[in-house]
């Protein structure tokens, strides 16, 4: 066989520089790997707890066991992919229509602070002690716990919905906030253009012609607020009918202490809370 023209091997030399200069840089710690490739290393979790306090407490809390806005990432429950590939694009890419934002971190410092939230899961201690099928009961009959929360479609819409409380929320944080409902109140819904949600926190709308409306706020830009009574009723004022409006950081949520549920009610109750993670069909609560 002839050697090529001097024309045909000039042309492949620019066919190979040409898909040389379009393919993407491929990183040896890229996300194609099956598993993360800095798992279990030391240096690497102490590097990975750095960027998370730096870049992930605001919402997770220093030690990512949950914030009001970011769900416990010590537990290994994952909402949106479990695999080290899947966390490695939750992290990189963020997740549509959830607080979750795409972070700008090299690979390897993503792949840092996968191993250092796997070294936290390791450590987990063991899950609630109850009966999750007497929770239900509860949650849906002498608790009234549905009578503001929702679950796979089935409750009341004043508080949070609690369909995924199981994998955003840890036991010990459950437990914490059903005798103290004024902890850290949780984010509503995510409206668009905003950078962050609205809290649950309590409002008093007092307008000027007399009415006094206690409930949530829904939504509220420069010239109108929208809110939900107690009675789940909404209303929508403009400003300018507005006399005064108090903010109250605290929860509608009356606090359960023993004299309502008992220690081991309490324990079915999150124990039932800890098994949702947004599986259930609608209506199936009973």
């Amino acid at each position: 066989m002839g050697t090529p023209a001097l024309p045909a091997v000039a042309a492949c030399v620019e066919l190979a520089v040409l898909l040389l200069v379009a393919a993407p840089a491929v990183s040896p710690l890229r996300a194609q790997a099956a598993r993360n490739p800095l798992a279990g290393n030391a240096a690497a979790i102490r590097e990975g707890a750095s960027q998370f306090r730096l870049n992930c407490a605001m919402c997770h809390g220093l030690d990512a066991r949950g914030g009001s806005r970011g769900p416990d990432l010590t537990r290994g429950v994952w909402t949106h992919g479990a695999s080290d590939p899947e966390i490695f694009r939750t992290i990189t890419q963020g997740v549509q229509g959830t607080l979750m934002p795409a972070n700008d971190l090299t690979d390897t410092e993503t792949w840092e602070v996968i191993a250092y939230l796997r070294s936290l899961a390791a450590a987990t201690g063991p899950a609630v002690r109850g009966d999750p099928a007497a929770g239900e009961k509860l949650f849906f009959g002498d608790a009234n716990c549905s009578l503001c929360h929702m679950i796979g479609g089935k409750g009341g819409r004043l508080g949070p919905d609690l369909s995924r409380v199981g994998s955003a929320r840890s036991p010990a944080y459950l437990l914490a906030k059903i005798r103290d409902p004024g902890i850290g109140l949780a984010a509503g819904l995510m409206e668009p253009y905003k950078e962050w949600p609205l809290e649950y926190e309590t409002v008093t709308v007092v307008t000027r012609d007399g009415q006094k409306i206690l409930g949530v706020l829904r939504n509220e830009d420069a010239f109108a607020l929208q809110m939900m009574d107690t009675a789940e009723q909404i209303h929508l004022y403009r400003k300018s009918d507005i006399e005064r409006v108090a903010r109250e950081p605290r929860s509608l949520m009356p606090a359960y202490g023993e004299e309502l549920l008992s220690d081991r009610q309490l324990g079915d109750l999150v124990a039932y809370l800890e098994t949702l993670r947004g599986e259930r069909a609608e209506g199936k609560g009973k």
